[in-house]
């Protein structure tokens, strides 16, 4: 269609998109790096089992791992963004290309210690977004029959984050018999879920991490950097 007939489009700012930058001339050759975070702090947390659990699948893909403990967190506003363990999950989910976040579900929803740490991930600082075009697989843990509450709302928040958050999840119901007297993860069908979505995870970071600048690229930035730039250029006074 000619972009005459769409005179509501800025032209200068508008892209066809192109297929060959989906597919970078040198593709990235190191091992994709992975954070997982947790949210219950109790001794036995099962959460944080399932991410160690995760932890292991990943590495024998072929990941780099880093598992995130929010003890000593702050809730968020509640102490400076220099506060050191905010400065470590920043750090972390700068140096992330893909997330798996795990949580219990407590009172039907993620629990407020998952919660906190995404809200101290922010969606930019600076000219850097910690989050955008990164990848995103979601698991929740529950002490009684199976529910998706936690993964349905961790949805949205990747979503809202900017993340690529694969299809698949797990949801481990009655999470307290799926672990051996090692809190190892028992053989199940539960254990099954958890490899798939490990695998798809990482199917899906080698195939858009080096692409992922491109693919979150949008028509409504582009053109709204350029208004705030010729504001700035053309302002009259300082």
């Amino acid at each position: 269609m000619p972009l005459a007939d769409l005179p509501q489009l800025a032209a200068e700012h508008f892209q066809t998109p192109d297929p060959q930058r989906l597919r970078p001339a040198n593709p990235s050759t190191h091992a994709p790096r992975i954070l997982l975070l947790y949210g219950s702090l109790r001794e036995r947390s099962f959460s944080r089992l399932v991410v160690e659990e995760s932890a292991r699948l990943l590495q024998a893909m072929g990941a780099e791992t880093r598992v995130f403990n929010p003890s000593g967190l702050p809730l968020p506003d509640d102490a400076p963004e220099t506060h050191p363990k905010v400065v470590e999950l920043r750090e972390l989910a700068a140096w992330a290309e893909g997330m798996v976040w795990c949580s219990p579900e407590r009172h039907g929803a993620m629990t407020g210690i998952m919660k906190a740490q995404i809200d101290w991930i922010p969606l930019a600082l600076g000219a850097v977004r910690p989050t955008q075009g990164k990848t995103l697989a979601v698991m929740q843990v529950s002490g009684g029959s199976q529910s998706f509450n936690a993964v349905n709302q961790m949805r949205v928040l990747g979503r809202w984050m900017r993340m690529l958050t694969i299809p698949n999840q797990s949801s481990i119901a009655k999470a307290f018999q799926e672990f051996d007297q090692h809190d190892r993860l028992k053989p199940s069908a539960y254990f099954d879920r958890v490899v798939d979505v490990l695998e798809e995870l990482m199917k899906f970071t080698l195939l858009t991490r080096d692409a992922a600048p491109y693919l979150v690229d949008r028509y409504s930035e582009r053109k709204e950097s350029a208004e705030q730039l010729m504001q700035r250029v053309n302002q009259l006074a300082i």
